[in-house]
């Protein structure tokens, strides 16, 4: 079994301009254990290491510090988004994310846990870390685990309660610049008058999520091959379904949208048995480029 890795962010989550500065940085020659790191950066000394961390969960740099094709995609030269303003490269951040596995908590709620458990509290998600360790027979501290769960709710849940607000307002770049929350993946819920903040992750259509981006995801999976279940798409580890939480209309849906574009995709639902078939290889960064360049 792979090991699970929890902490390395510092108690920070990640930055909205954190990406950019670190691929620009790494780009110039530059190593975060230098002097001056901090001040290349522009940030405190303990966001260092931070930012490291991120560089690598995000698929923006291997644990060499070796730039990813995915980086020099969108932040290169001729990078396709390098100031991130298009809503479909925050998903594609979101997909590395989950299926890099360099923080396993993304991986593990998105793959299983929101499974057990639509709507869930940070005790929910707790038990369930814990026992996922000891699967792994490893042991972490009980704040590192905390933190974790902390961190991922910022990365992804906008300040809603009266008070969030208001200390939201106080410091807006710390608490809106959070790189993932505008996907609204996480939902915070209120349930009666219970003071424990519950959250929900619940399948939709996703309408806001190119359906290119849906391709290129499937076809970055190396556990596929030509032919692939509609239910392997929404149900297999990494699989689109679990990713996005995109529930089958949605993924039919832009199944369909993709057929028109691309002549060398069909999809077939015959005796129950719905497929959808690659006559000829795809390159998924070409695809991919089309997107944006349209």
């Amino acid at each position: 079994m792979d090991k699970l890795t929890f902490s390395g962010h510092e108690s920070f989550y990640c930055r909205a301009l954190w990406l950019p500065k670190g691929y620009h940085f790494i780009k110039e020659g530059k190593q975060f254990n230098q002097e001056s790191a901090a001040a290349d950066l522009g940030v405190g000394k303990n966001m260092v290491s931070s930012i490291k961390f991120w560089l690598e969960a995000f698929n923006i740099c291997d644990p060499n510090q070796k730039l990813t094709q995915f980086a020099h995609f969108i932040f290169g030269d001729e990078g396709v988004d390098p100031y991130l303003e298009d809503p479909a490269t925050l998903w594609l951040l979101h997909y590395y994310l989950v299926t890099v596995k360099h923080a396993s908590i993304y991986h593990l709620v998105f793959n299983e846990f929101r499974k057990e458990k639509i709507e869930f509290n940070d005790s929910h998600l707790e038990r369930y870390i814990w026992r996922k360790l000891a699967e792994h027979n490893q042991t972490y501290s009980p704040k590192t685990i905390e933190s974790d769960i902390a961190v991922f709710r910022r990365t992804y849940i906008k300040p809603r309660s009266a008070t969030q607000l208001k200390r939201a307002a106080q410091n807006i770049e710390e608490n809106f610049s959070s790189l993932l929350i505008d996907l609204e993946l996480v939902e915070e819920i209120r349930k009666g008058e219970e003071k424990t903040v519950w959250y929900s992750i619940e399948n939709s259509e996703r309408e806001d999520l190119p359906e290119e981006l849906i391709l290129f995801c499937i076809l970055d999976n190396s556990a596929y091959g030509q032919s692939i279940s509609l239910q392997s798409l929404l149900a297999d580890v990494n699989s689109v379904g679990n990713v996005f939480a995109l529930n089958g209309n949605g993924l039919i849906q832009k199944i369909k949208k993709l057929i028109e574009k691309c002549p060398h995709i069909t999809y077939t639902d015959n005796a129950g048995i719905r497929e959808i078939q690659f006559k000829k290889e795809i390159d998924p960064w070409d695809f991919l480029r089309d997107y944006y360049e349209r």
